[in-house]
């Protein structure tokens, strides 16, 4: 099948403002969005650019927006949008060129919350922090945050906001305060008590509906705003 692509470009060394390139690709319907991104490059314009790279859906570095929303390109199949699709970068962050976006300070707020263990005591028998399987439930659900910056970009808060640590910097500091092995939950907690922490979600679900990887990331913001109420580590 055709499709014809509109992609929007924008180079800042001869750009003053974002344009829209159009371009016609031969694919089928059961190739990705990414394939057809591919073709374009390498046969039509050389000048194209965009992020990629395990094209698997596990590096995150495709996002982009594709026919108004947030998604990875290496996952989304043309049959799903037709013979007409329109590709943009990610809204909130500053476009360095074409669909390639500034992420600098989406990470610098990923960093702010510790997402790594803290545990300053001395490991078990055979240097292991032993967990059950319900202990490792709890919080199952977020260790699966790719860092693509799909449910950040898609918050409406983010995008007048920039004090706001965003969605997915939230989704990696839950993945630890609830981990039975961690000792930082109050650190991260006390950050993200902050006025740029989790009262700033308006709970619309767009990061939810946005995430690749199905995190119910609403609900991780949610489960740790009632810990701050209730000072309860147990989110349900």
């Amino acid at each position: 099948m055709q499709v014809q692509f509109r992609i929007e470009r924008f180079n800042p060394d001869q750009d003053t403002k974002p344009w829209f390139g159009e371009y016609t690709v031969e694919v089928e319907p059961t190739d990705r969005v990414l394939d057809a991104l591919n073709l374009i490059k390498w046969h039509q314009d050389g000048t194209l650019t965009f992020r990629r790279s395990c094209a698997h859906g596990i590096c995150g570095s495709d996002a982009m927006r594709i026919n108004g929303r947030n998604r990875l390109a290496c996952k989304e199949l043309i049959r799903d949008y037709g013979d007409k699709i329109t590709i943009e970068p990610m809204l909130g962050f500053r476009v360095i060129k074409d669909l390639v976006v500034d992420m600098e300070d989406f990470f610098a707020s990923y960093r702010t919350l510790q997402p790594y263990l803290i545990n300053d005591e001395p490991a078990g028998v055979g240097r292991e922090r032993p967990q059950s399987p319900e202990e490792r439930e709890v919080f199952d659900d977020t260790t699966k945050c790719i860092m693509c910056g799909a449910c950040t970009t898609a918050c409406p808060i983010t995008w007048t906001n920039e004090d706001f640590l965003g969605p997915a910097a939230i989704v990696n500091a839950h993945r630890f305060i609830y981990d039975s092995r961690d000792q930082g939950a109050n650190e991260r907690l006390e950050v993200l008590n902050s006025k740029s922490g989790v009262w700033r979600c308006r709970t619309i679900f767009n990061c939810t509906e946005a995430c690749p990887r199905g995190i119910q990331v609403t609900r991780a913001i949610e489960q740790i705003k009632r810990t701050l109420l209730t000072g309860d580590n147990n989110p349900d």
